[in-house]
């Protein structure tokens, strides 16, 4: 970007004098390495394959107790989560803008210092206050500790938050196994009818039915951005003293542990504890300050050690010499006979991957065809779930969580009891999405309809069609003290205030062609309250206690309420109509007998026998 661009005129006239260091310094690195360029990645390979000159003895990969390697890894969440389609928001200069921006952020005269609330940043960013607070609600939602209640946050947190509105995801790619998943999205539907009217653009992403890349795909993609833009992330966060060139830039113990937004080493172990730079810190004085060229070697060699294993691994792992505990997610289909609730074992199609390198934090729902499946907080693992190309299926969630992730599903009905961050529903056909949460996004999707529960407003963004909204419609026995353990507040439920944003999504290269321009997502509609009906949970979770949950914990519309009100008394005088019914004891019986058989039609009909014949086995 120039100079007299728009993004530098925003705040040219707030940079402070100390920041010729910091433009001087950067504009020398950025011309030797190349990086304030970020089109497509380059290859995982590549990258993992151009390790830094010579390391010091401090920027030796870490080692955990005995012989094991810790391995540095992305946070996931700021990257499938954090990423806004606002164009304001994604600065594609390094830190020629997001530099000055945060120096003027952190003269702001606010109540709580280095912080900056919705107002400062719609200030600085000249962007509308429900914009502001959008990004603000949102990073919050990534962040690995539990936000301030005064509504800020860290303005350094906040920086790397807006430097990440950068990054691209993986092209997604066809699985490789693409004929014995079939099934699991059709190649065509009712909506299909209506292809003829769409744009060229509408029409290619409409035929193209995409798969989530593989998690160790992903996290090398991430590894990779992180090591290219590292030291653009150091200077927004170092501060200038008195030097020249690399030494004129260190950094801070409480800076450093800024970084933990984007990495984390596995085990769980943060980045603090796995630096050499502070290990020795008396805990009783501050901590010296280490040059950010220094903080810059060790974290680039341990991303490459990180690429190389996930490497080593991805090639054992064609070459069929794979250690188990290494196995990345399976991809096959579940039998019609699913087991109804999983316990100690999980069933095909399904992966708690404890033992992953790639995720040692996520549960997989994946692929589940013509199948229920019931996952329990005793089958979690992790903080995080994800349902993946499942078709045709009914698939419970009943666990406090803090992420899920809806991903290419097909007529099916998603239960996600209580989730405490943030829900992505995302390619997704003809799906029922029944979702308790803290906030919503949903992404090109067509003929879905989403019964919510949600404290900030449902976000759409990309190629929707035919969307509904309706409030959330069940409840199980566990629900509210899920709810509890998460901070999903009931008393609170935006259903009906969806939040819509552009088609084009700039992180993503297959939906943002050149000389395309943006315009707003199809916003959804109310599910008309006739309509409107509950959702049954069986109880699968043991008898009732005094505190369970007995009724849906959010309050209805008063004409959703009047609607259910309606249908149970035309339900009563049904029941009280075929009581009255004169007739003997044997016409009484050929009419209970007629009763059942047009119900087990519709069982048959509508595919809900199946729930039946899942439910009761084992």
């Amino acid at each position: 970007m120039e100079p007299g661009s728009d993004d530098s005129a925003r705040i040219a006239n707030f940079l402070p004098p100390p920041l010729a260091v910091y433009s001087s310094h950067l504009l020398k690195k950025e011309k030797k390495e190349a990086m304030v360029e970020d089109q497509v990645e380059p290859p995982i390979a590549a990258a993992a394959s151009s390790p830094p000159s010579a390391a010091s003895p401090s920027a030796s990969p870490v080692t955990g107790g005995g012989a094991s390697q810790l391995l540095i890894r992305p946070r996931r969440e700021p990257f499938e989560h954090g990423l806004l389609p606002i164009p304001k928001l994604i600065f594609s200069d390094g830190t020629l803008t997001l530099a000055p921006l945060a120096e003027k952020l952190l003269c702001r005269s606010i109540p709580s210092p280095h912080r900056v609330d919705a107002a400062s940043l719609a200030d600085a960013l000249q962007i509308s206050l429900d914009h502001a607070r959008l990004a603000l609600d949102t990073l919050v939602s990534i962040l690995p500790s539990d936000p301030d209640p005064d509504g800020t946050v860290n303005v350094h947190d906040l920086v790397l938050f807006l430097y990440i509105q950068s990054y691209k995801r993986l092209v997604p790619r066809p699985h490789k196994d693409s004929a014995a998943i079939a099934d699991v999205w059709p190649s065509t539907s009712a909506f299909d009818g209506y292809l003829s009217a769409l744009s060229p653009l509408q029409l290619a992403r409409s035929n193209s039915r995409r798969f989530m890349p593989s998690q160790a795909d992903e996290e090398a993609h991430q590894l990779s951005y992180l090591q290219k833009h590292m030291a653009n992330l150091l200077t927004l966060l170092a501060e200038s003293t008195e030097g020249e060139g690399d030494d004129s830039l260190v950094l801070t113990i409480e800076r450093f542990e800024r970084l933990g937004f984007l990495l984390r080493f596995s085990e769980g172990i943060p980045l603090t504890q796995a630096a050499p730079f502070f290990a020795n810190s008396d805990p009783d004085m501050p901590a010296v300050p280490v040059s950010a060229a220094q903080v810059h070697e060790w974290i680039v060699q341990n991303i490459v050690t990180s690429l190389d294993s996930n490497t080593e691994k991805v090639l054992a792992k064609e070459n069929g010499t794979q250690n188990a505990a290494d196995m990345d997610v399976p991809m096959t289909d579940a039998c019609p006979g699913q087991t109804r609730a999983q316990s100690n074992s999980s069933p095909p199609g399904t992966s708690m991957s404890a033992k992953s390198v790639y995720s040692t934090t996520v549960t997989f729902v994946e692929a589940i065809s013509k199948a229920s499946v019931v996952k329990q907080p005793s089958d979690i693992k992790g903080h995080s779930i994800k349902v993946l190309n499942c078709h045709d299926s009914v698939i419970y969630v009943l666990a406090p969580l803090r992420y899920a992730t809806v991903y290419g599903c097909s007529d099916a009905t998603i239960v996600l009891g209580s989730i405490g961050k943030a829900v992505r529903v995302e390619h997704c056909e003809r799906v029922q999405v029944i979702a308790a949460a803290k906030r919503i996004c949903i992404a090109n999707c067509r003929e879905c309809v989403f019964y919510l529960g949600v404290n900030q407003q449902p976000l759409i963004v990309g190629d929707n069609h035919k969307l509904q909204v309706a409030p959330f419609s069940t409840y199980y026995s566990q629900l509210e003290e899920h709810m509890a353990q998460v901070g999903v507040d009931s008393s609170v439920n935006r259903w009906d205030e969806p939040l819509v944003l552009g088609m084009v999504d700039p992180h993503d290269s297959l939906s943002h062609p050149a000389g395309v321009s943006d315009v707003q997502a199809e916003s959804p509609t109310c599910i008309d309250p006739d309509q409107f009906t509950n959702f049954l949970i069986p109880n699968w979770l043991g008898a009732d206690s005094p505190e369970c949950t007995k009724c849906n914990p959010f309050s209805l519309p008063e004409v959703y309420k009047a609607s259910q009100k309606k249908k149970h008394s035309n339900l009563i005088d049904v029941q009280q109509a075929i009581r009255d019914v004169q007739v003997d004891e044997n016409r009484r019986r050929e009419l209970a007998s007629a009763l059942h058989v047009h119900f087990k039609d519709w069982l048959y009909a509508s595919g809900n026998i199946r729930q039946l014949y899942c439910l009761q086995s084992e």
